[in-house]
Protein backbone atom coordinates (compact mmCIF):
# COMPACT_ATOMS: atom_id res chain seq x y z
CA UNK A 1 0.00 0.00 0.00
CA UNK A 2 1.50 3.14 -1.05
CA UNK A 3 0.68 6.05 1.49
CA UNK A 4 1.06 10.06 1.21
CA UNK A 5 1.57 12.17 4.11
CA UNK A 6 0.78 15.94 3.83
CA UNK A 7 1.91 17.84 6.44
CA UNK A 8 3.61 21.47 6.91
CA UNK A 9 5.65 20.15 9.27
CA UNK A 10 8.23 17.12 9.77
CA UNK A 11 10.70 16.59 12.41
CA UNK A 12 13.59 17.37 11.54
CA UNK A 13 12.60 19.23 8.58
CA UNK A 14 10.75 21.91 9.73
CA UNK A 15 9.07 21.30 13.61
CA UNK A 16 6.85 24.08 15.67
CA UNK A 17 4.94 21.63 17.64
CA UNK A 18 3.65 18.18 17.79
CA UNK A 19 2.41 18.07 14.47
CA UNK A 20 6.20 17.82 13.25
CA UNK A 21 7.06 14.58 15.83
CA UNK A 22 4.32 12.60 14.68
CA UNK A 23 4.65 13.15 10.72
CA UNK A 24 8.65 12.14 11.48
CA UNK A 25 7.61 9.13 13.18
CA UNK A 26 4.60 7.56 11.93
CA UNK A 27 5.61 6.91 8.54
CA UNK A 28 8.90 5.40 8.95
CA UNK A 29 7.49 2.79 11.34
CA UNK A 30 4.98 2.39 8.76
CA UNK A 31 7.36 0.98 6.55
CA UNK A 32 8.75 -1.12 8.94
CA UNK A 33 4.96 -2.76 9.20
CA UNK A 34 5.38 -3.01 5.14
CA UNK A 35 3.62 -0.09 3.57
CA UNK A 36 5.39 1.89 1.42
CA UNK A 37 4.67 5.87 3.46
CA UNK A 38 6.08 8.67 2.41
CA UNK A 39 5.86 12.46 3.03
CA UNK A 40 5.65 15.50 0.50
CA UNK A 41 5.29 18.90 2.71
CA UNK A 42 6.32 22.56 1.50
CA UNK A 43 10.09 23.30 1.42
CA UNK A 44 11.65 25.81 3.37
CA UNK A 45 15.23 27.08 3.89
CA UNK A 46 16.16 25.80 6.82
CA UNK A 47 19.22 23.53 8.39
CA UNK A 48 18.06 20.01 7.36
CA UNK A 49 17.86 21.08 3.41
CA UNK A 50 21.48 22.66 3.50
CA UNK A 51 22.95 19.48 5.02
CA UNK A 52 21.38 16.35 3.21
CA UNK A 53 21.30 16.30 -0.75
CA UNK A 54 18.06 16.91 -2.90
CA UNK A 55 17.01 15.88 -6.29
CA UNK A 56 14.36 17.19 -8.53
CA UNK A 57 12.40 14.78 -9.62
CA UNK A 58 9.65 16.63 -11.16
CA UNK A 59 9.12 20.34 -12.40
CA UNK A 60 6.09 22.57 -13.92
CA UNK A 61 4.38 25.08 -13.39
CA UNK A 62 0.05 25.70 -13.04
CA UNK A 63 -1.95 28.33 -11.80
CA UNK A 64 -3.31 30.56 -8.56
CA UNK A 65 -5.59 32.14 -9.61
CA UNK A 66 -4.34 34.06 -12.78
CA UNK A 67 -0.94 34.08 -11.56
CA UNK A 68 0.81 31.20 -12.99
CA UNK A 69 3.54 29.36 -10.80
CA UNK A 70 6.26 27.22 -10.99
CA UNK A 71 6.97 24.31 -8.72
CA UNK A 72 9.59 21.75 -8.37
CA UNK A 73 9.36 18.19 -6.13
CA UNK A 74 13.16 17.73 -4.93
CA UNK A 75 13.34 14.22 -2.80
CA UNK A 76 15.82 13.24 -0.25
CA UNK A 77 18.11 11.25 -1.85
CA UNK A 78 19.32 8.74 1.20
CA UNK A 79 16.13 8.20 2.59
CA UNK A 80 17.77 9.17 6.03
CA UNK A 81 14.78 9.41 7.92
CA UNK A 82 13.40 5.91 7.14
CA UNK A 83 10.91 7.01 4.32
CA UNK A 84 10.87 8.80 1.55
CA UNK A 85 10.55 12.73 1.24
CA UNK A 86 9.43 14.87 -1.08
CA UNK A 87 9.30 18.54 -0.81
CA UNK A 88 7.25 21.26 -2.79
CA UNK A 89 9.21 24.13 -4.15
CA UNK A 90 7.92 27.42 -4.90
CA UNK A 91 10.33 30.11 -5.60
CA UNK A 92 8.75 33.74 -3.73
CA UNK A 93 6.10 31.75 -2.38
CA UNK A 94 7.66 27.71 -0.76
CA UNK A 95 11.33 28.94 -0.56
CA UNK A 96 11.40 30.89 3.00
CA UNK A 97 12.88 29.97 6.84
CA UNK A 98 9.61 30.03 8.81
CA UNK A 99 6.93 27.64 8.82
CA UNK A 100 3.91 30.54 9.95
CA UNK A 101 3.07 33.60 9.94
CA UNK A 102 3.34 35.20 6.64
CA UNK A 103 0.78 37.52 5.27
CA UNK A 104 0.18 34.82 2.50
CA UNK A 105 0.14 31.96 3.88
CA UNK A 106 -3.31 31.08 2.54
CA UNK A 107 -1.97 31.60 -1.00
CA UNK A 108 1.14 29.31 0.46
CA UNK A 109 -0.79 26.70 1.37
CA UNK A 110 -3.68 26.18 -1.47
CA UNK A 111 -0.44 26.45 -3.93
CA UNK A 112 1.29 23.61 -2.12
CA UNK A 113 -1.81 21.76 -2.38
CA UNK A 114 -2.38 22.10 -5.86
CA UNK A 115 1.42 21.33 -6.75
CA UNK A 116 1.08 18.04 -4.86
CA UNK A 117 -2.24 17.03 -6.72
CA UNK A 118 -0.52 17.99 -10.11
CA UNK A 119 2.66 16.27 -9.41
CA UNK A 120 0.70 12.63 -8.79
CA UNK A 121 -1.91 13.94 -11.52
CA UNK A 122 0.58 14.46 -14.13
CA UNK A 123 3.77 12.18 -13.29
CA UNK A 124 0.99 9.05 -12.84
CA UNK A 125 1.65 8.35 -9.86
CA UNK A 126 -1.11 6.25 -8.20
CA UNK A 127 -0.70 6.33 -4.60
CA UNK A 128 -3.62 3.99 -2.33
CA UNK A 129 -4.32 6.69 0.02
CA UNK A 130 -3.55 10.18 0.93
CA UNK A 131 -2.92 11.07 4.82
CA UNK A 132 -3.62 14.88 5.56
CA UNK A 133 -2.48 16.36 8.67
CA UNK A 134 -4.61 19.58 9.62
CA UNK A 135 -6.03 22.13 7.51
CA UNK A 136 -2.92 22.73 5.60
CA UNK A 137 -3.90 19.98 2.76
CA UNK A 138 -7.21 20.32 4.09
CA UNK A 139 -8.22 21.19 0.84
CA UNK A 140 -6.98 18.01 -1.23
CA UNK A 141 -9.74 15.80 -0.20
CA UNK A 142 -12.47 18.32 -2.17
CA UNK A 143 -10.25 18.89 -4.72
CA UNK A 144 -9.93 15.00 -5.84
CA UNK A 145 -13.52 14.36 -5.99
CA UNK A 146 -14.99 18.08 -6.99
CA UNK A 147 -12.46 19.23 -9.59
CA UNK A 148 -12.31 18.00 -12.80
CA UNK A 149 -8.45 18.34 -13.05
CA UNK A 150 -7.59 15.61 -10.81
CA UNK A 151 -10.38 13.22 -12.14
CA UNK A 152 -7.98 10.13 -11.96
CA UNK A 153 -7.72 10.33 -8.71
CA UNK A 154 -11.20 10.93 -7.27
CA UNK A 155 -11.68 7.38 -6.32
CA UNK A 156 -8.26 7.86 -4.38
CA UNK A 157 -9.66 7.53 -0.26
CA UNK A 158 -8.22 10.03 1.90
CA UNK A 159 -7.78 10.26 5.57
CA UNK A 160 -7.22 13.22 7.57
CA UNK A 161 -5.77 13.39 11.29
CA UNK A 162 -6.58 16.44 13.28
CA UNK A 163 -3.71 17.64 15.81
CA UNK A 164 -5.41 20.56 16.78
CA UNK A 165 -8.73 21.44 16.00
CA UNK A 166 -8.77 25.00 17.12
CA UNK A 167 -6.74 26.32 13.74
CA UNK A 168 -9.08 25.97 10.69
CA UNK A 169 -6.97 27.72 7.86
CA UNK A 170 -9.70 29.79 7.44
CA UNK A 171 -10.14 32.45 4.05
CA UNK A 172 -13.00 34.75 2.68
CA UNK A 173 -14.89 33.97 -0.63
CA UNK A 174 -13.17 36.58 -2.52
CA UNK A 175 -10.29 33.95 -2.71
CA UNK A 176 -12.35 31.12 -4.42
CA UNK A 177 -10.52 32.31 -7.90
CA UNK A 178 -7.14 30.67 -6.00
CA UNK A 179 -9.01 27.35 -6.53
CA UNK A 180 -8.19 24.85 -9.44
CA UNK A 181 -11.38 24.65 -11.57
CA UNK A 182 -14.02 23.12 -9.32
CA UNK A 183 -17.82 21.71 -9.54
CA UNK A 184 -19.68 25.36 -8.65
CA UNK A 185 -22.33 23.23 -7.60
CA UNK A 186 -20.36 21.37 -4.63
CA UNK A 187 -19.02 24.89 -2.84
CA UNK A 188 -21.06 24.06 0.35
CA UNK A 189 -18.44 21.74 0.91
CA UNK A 190 -16.18 24.61 1.23
CA UNK A 191 -18.59 26.53 3.48
CA UNK A 192 -18.36 27.37 7.08
CA UNK A 193 -19.78 30.46 9.12
CA UNK A 194 -20.24 32.19 5.76
CA UNK A 195 -15.98 31.66 4.53
CA UNK A 196 -13.81 28.74 2.91
CA UNK A 197 -12.83 26.42 6.17
CA UNK A 198 -10.04 23.97 5.27
CA UNK A 199 -10.62 22.03 8.41
CA UNK A 200 -14.46 21.72 8.01
CA UNK A 201 -14.13 20.84 4.17
CA UNK A 202 -11.78 18.15 4.97
CA UNK A 203 -14.04 16.38 7.76
CA UNK A 204 -16.77 16.76 5.15
CA UNK A 205 -14.69 15.00 2.10
CA UNK A 206 -12.46 12.91 4.06
CA UNK A 207 -13.38 9.09 3.97
CA UNK A 208 -12.31 9.32 7.98
CA UNK A 209 -10.79 11.53 9.89
CA UNK A 210 -8.83 10.28 13.21
CA UNK A 211 -7.66 12.75 16.42
CA UNK A 212 -4.70 11.94 18.05
CA UNK A 213 -6.56 10.76 21.36
CA UNK A 214 -10.07 8.99 21.83
CA UNK A 215 -11.13 12.22 24.45
CA UNK A 216 -10.51 14.68 22.14
CA UNK A 217 -12.52 13.01 19.84
CA UNK A 218 -15.75 13.89 22.18
CA UNK A 219 -13.51 17.30 22.85
CA UNK A 220 -14.20 18.94 19.58
CA UNK A 221 -17.65 18.31 19.50
CA UNK A 222 -18.06 21.29 22.44
CA UNK A 223 -14.44 22.24 21.91
CA UNK A 224 -13.55 23.50 18.53
CA UNK A 225 -13.45 27.49 17.41
CA UNK A 226 -16.67 26.99 15.93
CA UNK A 227 -16.93 23.64 14.21
CA UNK A 228 -18.61 21.85 17.29
CA UNK A 229 -22.12 21.06 15.36
CA UNK A 230 -19.81 19.77 12.86
CA UNK A 231 -18.08 17.20 14.40
CA UNK A 232 -21.49 16.55 16.22
CA UNK A 233 -23.13 15.51 13.01
CA UNK A 234 -19.54 13.66 11.09
CA UNK A 235 -18.79 12.14 14.60
CA UNK A 236 -19.49 8.26 12.89
CA UNK A 237 -16.53 9.54 10.84
CA UNK A 238 -14.22 10.00 13.61
CA UNK A 239 -11.81 8.13 15.39
CA UNK A 240 -9.18 8.00 18.34
CA UNK A 241 -5.98 7.37 17.86
CA UNK A 242 -2.62 7.88 20.60
CA UNK A 243 -0.07 9.16 19.40
CA UNK A 244 3.08 7.33 19.53
CA UNK A 245 6.61 8.55 20.42
CA UNK A 246 9.85 7.38 18.56
CA UNK A 247 11.57 5.10 20.67
CA UNK A 248 14.91 5.59 18.67
CA UNK A 249 15.15 9.19 19.57
CA UNK A 250 13.26 9.12 22.81
CA UNK A 251 15.27 6.47 24.53
CA UNK A 252 17.42 6.96 28.26
CA UNK A 253 19.46 4.13 26.92
CA UNK A 254 21.02 5.26 24.38
CA UNK A 255 20.11 8.63 23.91
CA UNK A 256 23.40 10.74 23.36
CA UNK A 257 21.75 14.20 24.29
CA UNK A 258 21.65 13.29 28.13
CA UNK A 259 24.54 13.27 30.12
CA UNK A 260 24.27 9.53 31.99
CA UNK A 261 22.36 6.92 30.18
CA UNK A 262 20.09 4.69 32.01
CA UNK A 263 17.41 2.16 31.90
CA UNK A 264 14.93 0.71 34.67
CA UNK A 265 17.76 -1.20 36.25
CA UNK A 266 19.89 1.81 36.94
CA UNK A 267 16.82 3.83 36.66
CA UNK A 268 17.41 5.67 40.23
CA UNK A 269 21.66 6.10 39.80
CA UNK A 270 20.75 7.40 36.40
CA UNK A 271 18.01 10.04 36.83
CA UNK A 272 20.24 11.50 39.57
CA UNK A 273 23.25 12.28 37.43
CA UNK A 274 20.90 13.49 34.51
CA UNK A 275 18.99 16.42 37.70
CA UNK A 276 22.68 17.24 39.12
CA UNK A 277 23.37 18.09 35.48
CA UNK A 278 20.22 19.77 34.64
CA UNK A 279 20.80 21.35 37.93
CA UNK A 280 24.17 22.79 37.32
CA UNK A 281 23.12 24.63 34.30
CA UNK A 282 20.40 26.39 36.25
CA UNK A 283 22.40 26.83 39.33
CA UNK A 284 19.72 24.68 41.37
CA UNK A 285 19.82 22.50 44.10
CA UNK A 286 19.28 18.88 43.09
CA UNK A 287 18.30 17.61 46.51
CA UNK A 288 15.02 19.56 46.48
CA UNK A 289 12.42 18.36 43.95
CA UNK A 290 12.43 19.41 40.52
CA UNK A 291 9.45 20.68 38.62
CA UNK A 292 9.41 21.61 34.36
CA UNK A 293 7.70 22.76 32.27
CA UNK A 294 8.39 22.57 28.33
CA UNK A 295 6.09 24.36 25.99
CA UNK A 296 4.85 27.46 24.01
CA UNK A 297 3.88 30.16 26.73
CA UNK A 298 0.52 30.67 25.19
CA UNK A 299 -2.88 30.59 26.94
CA UNK A 300 -4.00 26.91 25.02
CA UNK A 301 -0.77 25.49 27.15
CA UNK A 302 -2.08 27.12 30.27
CA UNK A 303 1.34 29.10 30.49
CA UNK A 304 -0.50 32.26 31.80
CA UNK A 305 -1.13 30.27 35.02
CA UNK A 306 2.55 29.27 35.74
CA UNK A 307 3.82 32.40 37.59
CA UNK A 308 1.13 32.78 40.17
CA UNK A 309 1.32 28.88 40.26
CA UNK A 310 5.33 28.47 40.98
CA UNK A 311 5.22 31.90 42.66
CA UNK A 312 2.11 29.99 45.52
CA UNK A 313 4.15 26.92 45.34
CA UNK A 314 7.51 27.97 46.40
CA UNK A 315 6.15 30.30 49.27
CA UNK A 316 4.18 27.02 50.42
CA UNK A 317 7.21 25.34 50.29
CA UNK A 318 10.07 27.48 51.41
CA UNK A 319 13.31 26.37 50.33
CA UNK A 320 11.47 22.67 49.48
CA UNK A 321 11.27 22.81 45.80
CA UNK A 322 12.48 24.26 42.42
CA UNK A 323 11.39 25.08 38.90
CA UNK A 324 12.89 24.71 35.69
CA UNK A 325 10.92 26.99 32.64
CA UNK A 326 11.39 25.89 29.39
CA UNK A 327 10.07 27.70 26.55
CA UNK A 328 8.17 31.07 24.18
CA UNK A 329 5.45 32.62 23.83
CA UNK A 330 3.46 35.42 25.22
CA UNK A 331 5.72 37.94 26.27
CA UNK A 332 3.55 39.05 29.15
CA UNK A 333 4.25 35.40 30.69
CA UNK A 334 7.97 35.75 29.55
CA UNK A 335 8.22 38.50 31.36
CA UNK A 336 6.34 37.13 34.85
CA UNK A 337 8.94 34.25 34.45
CA UNK A 338 11.57 36.21 34.07
CA UNK A 339 10.70 38.49 37.44
CA UNK A 340 9.97 35.20 39.48
CA UNK A 341 13.63 33.96 38.85
CA UNK A 342 14.91 37.58 39.43
CA UNK A 343 12.75 36.87 42.62
CA UNK A 344 13.66 33.38 43.33
CA UNK A 345 16.91 32.94 41.64
CA UNK A 346 17.99 29.23 43.84
CA UNK A 347 14.14 27.33 43.09
CA UNK A 348 13.10 28.89 39.91
CA UNK A 349 14.89 29.54 36.15
CA UNK A 350 13.82 30.20 32.96
CA UNK A 351 15.01 29.30 29.28
CA UNK A 352 13.33 31.76 26.98
CA UNK A 353 13.40 29.94 23.27
CA UNK A 354 13.44 26.09 22.64
CA UNK A 355 16.90 23.79 22.70
CA UNK A 356 16.19 19.98 21.63
CA UNK A 357 19.60 18.69 23.85
CA UNK A 358 18.16 20.89 26.61
CA UNK A 359 14.76 19.12 26.17
CA UNK A 360 16.02 15.84 26.32
CA UNK A 361 18.00 16.64 29.55
CA UNK A 362 14.82 18.47 31.31
CA UNK A 363 13.15 15.16 30.90
CA UNK A 364 15.82 13.30 31.55
CA UNK A 365 16.59 14.98 34.89
CA UNK A 366 13.55 16.40 36.69
CA UNK A 367 11.31 14.71 38.83
CA UNK A 368 8.16 16.01 37.45
CA UNK A 369 6.73 17.87 34.40
CA UNK A 370 3.84 19.93 34.41
CA UNK A 371 1.08 20.26 31.59
CA UNK A 372 -1.76 22.65 33.38
CA UNK A 373 -3.09 22.71 29.52
CA UNK A 374 -6.36 23.88 28.58
CA UNK A 375 -6.21 22.29 25.48
CA UNK A 376 -4.32 19.09 24.88
CA UNK A 377 -5.08 16.88 22.06
CA UNK A 378 -3.08 14.34 22.66
CA UNK A 379 0.40 15.82 24.58
CA UNK A 380 3.87 14.22 23.73
CA UNK A 381 5.70 15.92 26.31
CA UNK A 382 3.90 13.28 28.92
CA UNK A 383 4.72 10.20 26.84
CA UNK A 384 8.66 11.66 26.84
CA UNK A 385 8.29 12.49 30.35
CA UNK A 386 7.04 8.55 30.98
CA UNK A 387 9.83 7.03 28.76
CA UNK A 388 12.39 8.76 31.18
CA UNK A 389 10.85 8.19 34.89
CA UNK A 390 9.63 11.46 35.19
CA UNK A 391 6.10 12.03 36.78
CA UNK A 392 3.80 14.08 34.93
CA UNK A 393 1.96 16.72 36.43
CA UNK A 394 -1.34 16.79 33.96
CA UNK A 395 -4.54 18.31 34.01
CA UNK A 396 -7.67 15.98 33.02
CA UNK A 397 -8.34 16.73 29.21
CA UNK A 398 -7.74 15.12 25.76
CA UNK A 399 -4.46 13.03 25.20
CA UNK A 400 -3.81 14.00 29.27
CA UNK A 401 -6.35 11.94 30.24
CA UNK A 402 -6.17 9.06 27.88
CA UNK A 403 -2.25 8.54 28.54
CA UNK A 404 -2.07 9.37 32.51
CA UNK A 405 -2.97 7.51 35.67
CA UNK A 406 -2.91 9.77 39.17
CA UNK A 407 -0.99 7.59 41.31
CA UNK A 408 -4.29 6.97 43.58
CA UNK A 409 -6.10 4.81 41.33
CA UNK A 410 -5.13 1.37 40.81
CA UNK A 411 -2.32 0.64 38.25
CA UNK A 412 -1.54 4.58 38.72
CA UNK A 413 1.58 6.39 37.99
CA UNK A 414 0.73 10.33 37.50
CA UNK A 415 -0.61 13.08 39.45
CA UNK A 416 -3.71 14.59 37.56
CA UNK A 417 -5.64 17.73 38.62
CA UNK A 418 -9.12 19.10 37.44
CA UNK A 419 -9.01 22.69 36.37
CA UNK A 420 -6.86 24.67 34.82
CA UNK A 421 -6.40 27.16 37.68
CA UNK A 422 -3.78 28.17 40.16
CA UNK A 423 -5.40 26.72 42.90
CA UNK A 424 -5.35 23.07 41.59
CA UNK A 425 -1.84 23.35 40.27
CA UNK A 426 -1.03 24.44 43.88
CA UNK A 427 -2.78 21.53 45.25
CA UNK A 428 -1.22 19.20 42.65
CA UNK A 429 2.51 20.41 43.35
CA UNK A 430 1.86 19.39 46.75
CA UNK A 431 0.69 15.92 46.10
CA UNK A 432 4.16 16.09 44.21
CA UNK A 433 6.16 17.28 47.07
CA UNK A 434 5.01 14.60 49.52
CA UNK A 435 5.12 11.84 46.57
CA UNK A 436 9.08 13.17 46.55
CA UNK A 437 9.23 12.95 49.93
CA UNK A 438 8.50 9.02 49.93
CA UNK A 439 11.45 7.45 47.77
CA UNK A 440 10.26 4.21 47.44
CA UNK A 441 6.98 5.21 46.33
CA UNK A 442 8.10 7.53 43.73
CA UNK A 443 10.83 4.55 42.23
CA UNK A 444 8.06 2.44 41.96
CA UNK A 445 6.35 4.81 40.09
CA UNK A 446 9.27 5.59 38.00
CA UNK A 447 9.53 1.58 37.02
CA UNK A 448 5.93 1.69 37.06
CA UNK A 449 6.03 4.18 34.16
CA UNK A 450 9.21 3.37 32.12
CA UNK A 451 8.06 -0.48 31.08
CA UNK A 452 5.02 1.37 29.83
CA UNK A 453 4.58 1.18 26.03
CA UNK A 454 3.58 4.16 23.57
CA UNK A 455 6.10 3.47 21.06
CA UNK A 456 4.78 4.18 17.33
CA UNK A 457 4.76 0.59 17.15
CA UNK A 458 0.92 0.15 18.63
CA UNK A 459 -0.16 3.45 16.87
CA UNK A 460 0.95 2.76 13.11
CA UNK A 461 -0.59 -0.37 13.73
CA UNK A 462 -4.32 1.24 14.33
CA UNK A 463 -3.55 3.69 11.15
CA UNK A 464 -2.77 0.39 9.23
CA UNK A 465 -6.01 -0.99 10.42
CA UNK A 466 -7.95 1.55 9.40
CA UNK A 467 -6.17 1.92 5.96
CA UNK A 468 -7.37 -1.46 5.77
CA UNK A 469 -10.99 -0.80 6.34
CA UNK A 470 -11.26 1.40 3.57
CA UNK A 471 -10.53 -1.36 0.91
CA UNK A 472 -13.93 -2.92 0.75
CA UNK A 473 -15.12 1.09 0.15
CA UNK A 474 -12.50 1.20 -3.63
Amino acid sequence: MKVFHLSAECYPVAKVGGLADVVGALPKYQNQMGLQAAVCMPYYERKFVQENEFEVVFEASSLLGTQRFYFEILKEKTNILGFELFLVKIPGLLDRENVYSYPDETEQFIAYQIAFLDWINWSQQSPDLIHCHDHHSGLVPFLLEHSRLYHRLAQTPTILTIHNGQYHGAFSWAKLGLLPEIDLSKTGLLDWNGGINPLASAVKCCWKYTTVSPTYLEELTYQSNGLEYLFYLERAKGTGIINGIDTDIWNPKTDTMIPENFAIRTLAAGKQKNKAALCEKFNLSPDKPLISFIGRLVVEKGADLLPAAIRGSILAHPGGVNFVILGAGDVKTQDALLALHAEFPEQCNVFIGYDEVLAHLVYAGSDFLLMPSRVEPCGLNQLYALRYGTVPIVRTTGGLKDTVIDFGDEGGYGIRFVQASVADILHAVGRAVSLYETTPHLQLLRKRMMALDFSWDRSAKEYVNLYESLKPII
